[in-house]
């Protein structure tokens, strides 16, 4: 196989091209290191089968010469964070919206088998014990920028359903809850690599609000794995899974774990939403995911437990430069076929 990745040198994304190239595909990686980074891509001057292009998704040749060269989309591109969004609202909606559009259009207009990256963000506040994907939507108010993420997603999960119905592209839509592990940096308020980060500096674990707001954390490997099983089922076209896992927690016995398995002496404080987010904010108290779907299709059960993804966190996070190194062949702005 010939797969595409965008947003490759992102954390979910590298991890994924890792795994393609272990699987014998050719990988094309395409990304504007807006929030990847070139360190997280396994070899790519020497591997004979990566390539990497420096460019943005929404440019339309760019996305058209990329997709006509492979038989596969993985689209990974999107700003993402609650900081990020938070602070770049506009730029992140318009981003994630207008790259989705592009890319699809072009798939659909070449007939590839394309795999688009949701988010859990998409249920906003929830309406059961835990969320399905048949489950209705329930975004908070547009007023509160929180919610523009989640709304985008909406969009351009709406968009891949539309271009399957009315135009027969084979695509599968994923909605990942709170993927975790090496690599993924705190830069953009995820909790995990925040609070390691904390306690590996002796500095307070910062919880928002009480704390007692719960959440499933997932491996990426799990992830990562889940969705090559889907991208090869003819059955998980035009269909959308959660994938994740299912061990909840809440975030203060999150910080209590990281904390121990750190041997830190850090404490743990709170933080208002307000003042960490310096305007409204709206959070879910209760973050779980159905997996009986993706189970029922492909037979997808999460193999890393949360103890062992904090481990492998912390193991990563204690080496210098957080990642390995490695040296690249950058493509800017075209393909060379």
């Amino acid at each position: 196989m010939k797969a595409l990745v965008t947003g490759g040198a992102g954390f979910i994304g590298s991890h994924l091209v890792e795994a393609l190239l272990a699987r014998g595909d050719e990988v094309l990686v395409l990304d504007n290191l807006a929030t990847g980074r070139r360190v997280n891509l396994p070899s790519a001057g020497k591997h004979p089968r990566l390539r990497f292009v420096l460019g943005d998704v929404r440019h339309a040749q760019l996305a058209r010469q990329a997709i006509s060269s492979v038989d596969v989309i993985y689209h990974l591109a999107a700003h993402v964070g609650v900081r990020q969004i938070v602070g770049h609202a506009l730029e992140s909606l318009l981003n994630n919206v207008q790259g989705t559009m592009v890319l699809l259009d072009e798939a659909a207009r070449l007939g590839r088998r394309t795999v688009l990256f949701s988010s859990s963000e998409v249920y906003g506040q929830g309406r059961g014990e835990t969320f399905e994907e048949r489950d209705d939507l329930a975004l908070g108010s547009p007023s509160v920028l929180r919610w523009s993420y989640a709304a985008g997603k909406v969009v351009d999960e709406s968009l891949a359903m539309a271009y399957h119905a009315d135009r027969g592209l084979p695509v599968t839509v994923v909605r990942c809850f709170n993927t975790c592990g090496p690599r993924q940096t705190d830069r953009y308020g995820m909790v995990v690599p925040t609070f390691v980060r904390q306690a590996l500096l002796g500095a307070p674990l910062t919880v928002h609000g009480d704390g007692h707001q719960t959440r499933c954390f997932s491996y990426v490997g799990d992830v990562v794995r889940g969705v090559m099983m889907l991208e090869k089922a003819p059955s998980a076209v035009g269909e959308i899974f959660n994938v994740g896992n299912h061990e909840e927690v809440s975030i203060l016995d999150l910080a209590r774990k990281v904390v121990r398995l750190t041997a830190s002496r850090s404490p743990i404080i709170h933080v208002s939403y307000e003042r960490a987010f310096e305007e409204r904010f709206e959070d879910i108290r209760r973050r779980v995911p159905s997996l009986e779907k993706i189970r029922a299709f492909v037979g997808y059960e999460p193999r890393v437990g949360l103890d062992e993804i904090l481990r492998l966190t912390i193991a990563s996070l204690r080496l210098p430069g957080d990642a390995g190194t490695m040296t690249e062949t950058v493509t800017t702005h075209s393909l060379k076929q």
